[in-house]
């Protein structure tokens, strides 16, 4: 069990930190070393947010975060992952998932065109800005309670493309929004006693080690290491939906 976590949440958490998404290969990983599925995704969550943490206080350190944009980021990501899962318990996940295999083409599609995401910041009106950066972090956290996977991808996208933040402010940004979701999640866990910690911390050392890497190549490569990463993101997160959809798990 402790092999099979380390590496394969180290892998998810470098992943994650360059460009979202490492929720596709952590989750499995933790099913695969024999966790039921609740006590997985509690147990992802514990070393996800270690992880995390991590990564955006490298982001933070060096200054890769707007504040004005990442404080209420932060607070309406929160509420949309409250109402996101509640809305869980009404509507099935297989319908987000279909409307996700006609969106995921689309993204990958934008995502081939550029040749590379924005390095230096765009020319946008502030209050414009702060608007798009907003309702993303909104409607991406209620994604996020509701199904999940490739929230941080999304977030990328949303605000390096429509918010004209620069790729590594984007990072930054990306990862205090997606942060505060992991809290919020897993406090949910632990309240509803679904948490390994044992097997969670020792993931959290590979999460922590993952983390630091990733934000590093990103603040010193910016799109050259984020764009791949990227679309490797898109295709595995379209093989686990058609996975999903396939074998009805």
């Amino acid at each position: 069990m402790v092999v099979i976590v380390v590496i394969g949440v180290f892998l998810g958490s470098f992943m994650d930190a360059i460009a979202g998404g490492g929720g596709i290969v952590t989750v499995p990983t933790y099913l695969l070393a024999g966790l039921p599925a609740h006590l997985a995704l509690g147990t992802n969550k514990l070393s996800s947010s270690i992880g995390t943490s991590v990564s955006t206080a490298r982001y933070v350190k060096n200054g890769c975060v707007d504040w004005k944009l990442g404080i209420p980021s932060i607070a309406l990501a929160l509420i949309g992952a409250h109402f996101g899962t509640r809305l869980q318990l009404l509507v099935p996940e297989v319908y987000l998932q279909y409307l996700l295999l006609v969106v995921l083409p689309v993204v990958a599609f934008i995502t081939l065109r550029q040749r590379q995401l924005r390095e230096e910041k765009g020319l946008i009106d502030p209050k414009k800005q702060m608007a798009i950066v907003l309702t993303a972090a909104l409607v991406v956290g209620a994604y996020d309670g509701f199904y999940g996977p490739g929230t941080g991808t999304f977030l990328l996208l949303i605000f390096c493309n429509l918010g004209k933040m620069d790729v590594r402010t984007a990072s930054g940004n990306m990862k205090l929004v997606n942060l505060s979701s992991n809290v919020g999640a897993l406090a949910t866990s632990i309240a509803a006693g679904q948490v390994f910690f044992l097997l969670g911390f020792i993931g959290a050392a590979a999460s922590i080690t993952g983390h630091y890497l990733g934000a590093g190549l990103t603040i010193k490569n910016g799109s050259k290491i984020v764009r791949p990463v990227i679309l490797v993101v898109l295709v595995l997160l379209t093989a686990k939906i058609v996975y999903s959809l396939v074998t009805g798990t």
